[in-house]
């Protein structure tokens, strides 16, 4: 990655976001689960987020991501529920680009993972979907933080590479 998002302000990282969604004319939506709507909150506070912010689904009970976000039944802190949520988000909430967001904020384990493990996937539609994996360390209000500025990372990046 080139953006250390830990490294910058949230609302920067949410500003650039915005800026180069609005140089692309996209727009974004996003599927969160530990967040609780963080990520979605620190992109509605960016310039003219009405113009491209779709909106967000909280899913932070499994079974929401079963039945809304449309995740095939198993483990949820997992790579494929992470990319199902980012494509389903999307299609859902019509926008071009779909973030997803799910993980073990703590103090206990969640589907055999551990706290701080969180999966992100970034969906281009029509088009490729990125997943990454992180191991955050620190109470669960750390590990919300740090989710949410490596969300913003990795859309940005996808937003502003090739």
């Amino acid at each position: 990655m080139t953006i250390e998002a830990t490294e910058r302000d949230v609302d920067d990282l949410a500003q650039d976001v915005a800026d180069a969604v609005r140089d692309r004319t996209l727009t974004v939506a996003v599927a969160e689960s530990l967040t609780g709507g963080l990520l979605a909150n620190a992109l509605a506070r960016a310039e003219e987020a009405g113009s491209w912010f779709r909106g967000g689904v909280v899913a932070y009970a499994s079974e929401v991501k079963h039945e809304v976000l449309r995740v095939r039944p198993g483990p949820v802190v997992a790579e494929d529920a992470a990319a199902e949520m980012a494509r389903h988000v999307a299609a859902t909430l019509g926008a071009d680009v779909g973030v997803a967001v799910t993980g073990v904020g703590g103090p206990d384990e969640q589907d055999g993972q551990p706290p701080g493990t969180v999966w992100m996937a970034v969906s281009l539609r029509p088009g490729p979907t990125t997943t990454h994996l992180h191991r955050f360390a620190g109470e669960p209000a750390d590990i919300c933080d740090a989710t949410v500025h490596a969300a913003l990372g990795h859309l940005l990046e996808m937003l502003t590479s090739g």
